[in-house]
This record gives structure tokens, C-alpha cells and sequence, in this order.
């Protein structure tokens, strides 16, 4: 029952972190791509890789890897809102930019999760 307490703090904490990033980099960067899901999903990945390099030398508790990686990260990062943003580009006709779209999330969050679960490794010793 503890953890799934510990989830609910970690995705109230996930949650308005996801809204604040995405309207700041909207706000920056525009709208023209959905740059704010891209950046919370590689945030979110880069997060989860290095819980799991040092998860993979036994240096993370249980309780860390709920509050962190399925509670912040799982509010943070958003597969939904990935679909979603694909999809109207897909029904707008803008093809390329939905490819690039899915690209980018792709490679970008494969990428920082290597790099995060290198690091978290290293850290881990």
C-alpha cells in the first residue's frame, strides 16, 4: 500500500512539472511541432535511464523507482499526448511533420535512456 501512496506523491509532483515544461517551451519555441511533449518525453527518459543504470546495480530502492520513475515520470512524460499530437498532423495533412515528430521521439528518448542508463551506472559504481 506504501507504494502506491509513494506513486501518487510522485505523479503530483510529475504532473504540473509536464504542464509547466510543455507551456514554457511552447511559449518558446512555438507551435509548429509539438516541441513541449518532445521535451517532457526526453526528460522523462533521460530520468528513467539513470534509475535504471543504477537500479541495474542494485543501489536503488523500490521506493525510489515508484515515487521517481513510475509516479513523476509516468505524470511527466506522455504517450497519449505523443498520439494525439501525431495523429492531428497525420489527419491535417502535414505527413512530414508527422514523421519528424515521430522520429524525434523516438530517437531523441531511445538515445537520453542509453546516455541516463550509462550514467546511472556510473554513478552506482
Amino acid at each position: 500500500m506504501i507504494l502506491v501512496l509513494v506513486v501518487f506523491v510522485g505523479g503530483l509532483i510529475g504532473a504540473p512539472a509536464r504542464y509547466l515544461v510543455d507551456a514554457a517551451v511552447t511559449k518558446g519555441a512555438g507551435k509548429a511541432m509539438p516541441w513541449g511533449t518532445l521535451a517532457v518525453n526526453v526528460i522523462g527518459s533521460a530520468i528513467l535511464g539513470v534509475l535504471m543504470g543504477i537500479a541495474s546495480r542494485g543501489m536503488l530502492p523500490a521506493v525510489v523507482l515508484s515515487l521517481v520513475g513510475t509516479g513523476f515520470c509516468g505524470a511527466l512524460t506522455t504517450f497519449s499526448t505523443f498520439s494525439t499530437d501525431t495523429w492531428k498532423m497525420l489527419a491535417a495533412g502535414s505527413t512530414g511533420r508527422a514523421l519528424a515528430n515521430i522520429a524525434m521521439n523516438l530517437v531523441l528518448g531511445l538515445a537520453v535512456v542509453s546516455l541516463g542508463y550509462l550514467l546511472g551506472r556510473a554513478l552506482a559504481g
